[in-house]
């Protein structure tokens, strides 16, 4: 603990770490480009937060909020996670300057990000247990049917939320210290094999086993799916076909929505844990504004992203969408209509 409290001391005299807004990269000379990168991050947040909130409420208005309970969970995660990159990169702008205990609790939860973490881990969980989900659904539809219960899936829920927590909240007070006014978040370990130990477990359960349970599920779903096709095809006047054609439709339209959703997690999150695991094997490395800058702007964009996935792909969100743009274009048309029929009005 003392050697991570006097290289902190070290690198806040030597300016070699961002002085204020809570980040631990080099930026001695790089304001600027920080100042951007910040107003980035806050529109990024601003546009997350406002379309996963169109989202949310497509999915309630057509409907499909009770069919689809962990999709709506994943927008809610995604649109928790917008709303606080709003609310801390709005603070980072303020460059405050951080004493007492009010500093300390503004470090901790706010400027270490740690609450967008709690967010964008419990994403991850709980786009896993989507994908665990259409398996079940696809592969094992019999025993679906039977075993999988509502409490099962809000058994899930909760898991993504007490595991995202533990990882990313619950572990940003014992490591974390404001130093002349600036936070330096996740930075005091015990020692260097406890720090390596947490970054490298982040990146194996949150990346590289979401990552497999994607592809083995959706693989597995795919060869299903085509199996049926057939059979299908090959009794297509049989009694009731029509209406099981139409069912795969639908379910084949769910899987192919959250396959796109996958696709972005796993290319989005790759540039932000290649550049922490080389930063964590590496402690020497004093690592560049925009190797950092870069990463984290891929993975925030990933959360305003989402949406218009569903907008793009998903048919329930698609319809509600297209209506609302109709009603707003009539409403609109009708307006400008009145206004012209009250100035003719008043010249006749």
């Amino acid at each position: 603990m003392t050697e991570d409290r006097s290289a902190i001391s070290h690198l806040s005299v030597a300016m070699t770490t961002v002085t204020t807004g809570g980040n631990t990269v080099p930026s001695s000379s790089s304001r600027g480009a920080e100042f951007y990168f910040q107003c980035v991050a806050l529109v990024i947040g601003v546009v997350g937060t406002a379309t996963n909130a169109v989202i949310l409420y497509a999915l309630v208005a057509s409907k499909q909020h009770k069919k689809h309970l962990l999709i709506v969970h994943q927008n809610v995660l995604d649109m928790f996670s917008s709303f606080f990159i709003m609310i801390v990169y709005s603070l980072k702008l303020c460059n405050i300057y951080l004493t007492g205990s009010i500093g300390y609790w503004l470090c901790t939860l706010l400027l270490s990000e740690s609450l967008i973490w709690w967010g964008t881990i419990g994403s991850a969980i709980n786009l896993a247990f989507i994908t665990i989900d259409r398996y079940t659904k696809v592969v094992h539809a019999v025993w679906s049917k039977k075993e999988l219960r509502n409490w099962i899936i809000y058994l899930s829920m909760a898991f993504a939320w007490i595991v995202s927590f533990i990882a990313s909240v619950a572990v940003v007070f014992p490591t974390s210290a404001v130093v002349d006014g600036a936070c330096y978040p996740y930075m005091m370990w015990g020692s260097q094999t406890i720090r390596v130990v947490y970054y490298i477990g982040n990146v194996v359960l949150f990346y590289v086993l979401v990552l497999v349970i994607f592809i083995v599920c959706y693989w597995r779903i795919l060869i299903v799916l085509r199996r049926q096709a057939k059979v299908l095809a090959s009794h297509s006047v049989a009694r009731g076909s029509t209406a099981r054609v139409k069912s795969n439709q639908m379910q084949w339209n769910v899987i192919k929505t959250m396959i796109f959703v996958s696709a972005l997690y796993a290319i989005s999150w790759l540039p932000s844990y290649v550049f922490y695991l080389y930063v964590t094997l590496n402690p020497n490395y004093m690592p560049h504004p925009g190797a950092y800058y870069a990463s984290v702007i891929i993975t925030f964009l990933y959360l305003c992203v989402n949406p218009f996935i569903y907008a793009a792909k998903f048919h329930p969100v698609k319809r509600v969408l297209r209506r609302l743009i109709l009603c707003k274009n009539a409403s609109e048309s009708g307006t400008v209509l009145a206004y012209f029929t009250l100035l003719n009005g008043r010249n006749s």
